[in-house]
């Protein structure tokens, strides 16, 4: 079966929230989502180097706070606060609103899909194996405490005319069950001969308990036991 939705959008119902945290009639709908898609974009690309995997964006009136989940918080924060303040007033200016950005760091970079996707995207730009890359961040994942990866890559691997995909996988991955915690990440290396996608599937567990009936023999309403019938 086709793997054509996003695991996380898949789950949302369950176990995973929206990344952006507000409601808005018609009319303003369409400016709030592109400044909210031009927000992230501007983040990402300032700050390439501190391995933010997800962002967090909610509104009320005309405030605006961001949510930064980073491995590097130092990079963010910069020496005394100067970095962070810059940001926000940067995206004030661009967004004429108040902006209010909290920091959270990630302890277990290693488990966390979208940095290992963006981690394989930079080693296959400075001309690393896309084998040795993959197998590195498998066994990293595992170490840390993932019960499941899978990671992936497509394009002209090892600078071959045809492009092809390759991956690799050790654990489980139930895509399909749905109270299981599957992050997802994807991210691009540009190198000299093209383009390359990374995906990755880290699953982590399940969140779900399974609601529990009464034990066999065990009348749920009365709580006594019952004699069981015997086998026929």
């Amino acid at each position: 079966m086709g793997q054509k939705v996003n695991p996380i959008s898949f789950r949302l119902p369950l176990n995973r929230d929206w990344r952006s945290r507000w409601f808005a009639g018609r009319r303003e709908f369409g400016e709030l989502l592109q400044e909210d898609l031009m927000i992230r974009a501007y983040i990402r690309k300032r700050l390439a180097a501190a391995g933010i995997p997800r962002m967090i964006i909610e509104r009320a009136s005309n405030r605006v706070r961001v949510v930064l989940y980073t491995s590097r918080p130092g990079i963010v924060i910069g020496r005394r606060g100067i970095e962070i303040d810059r940001l926000r007033e940067e995206l004030a200016d661009k967004t004429g609103r108040e902006v209010f950005i909290d920091v959270k760091e990630i302890k277990v970079p290693e488990i966390e899909a979208e940095l290992v996707a963006q981690n394989i995207a930079l080693q296959l730009q400075h001309r690393v194996s896309f084998r040795r890359a993959m197998k590195k961040a498998v066994t990293a994942a595992m170490d840390r405490g993932a019960q499941g990866i899978k990671v992936t890559c497509a394009g002209r691997l090892g600078g071959a005319e045809m492009s092809r995909s390759e991956g690799y996988k050790q654990g489980k991955i139930p895509l399909h069950t749905l109270r299981a915690e599957i992050d997802y990440g994807f991210a691009e290396a540009r190198t000299t001969y093209g383009t390359i996608g990374v995906k990755a599937w880290i699953f982590k567990g399940e969140r779900l308990t399974e609601k529990k009936g009464p034990k066999d023999g065990v009348d749920a309403q009365k709580g006594q036991a019952q004699e069981m019938p015997p086998r026929k």
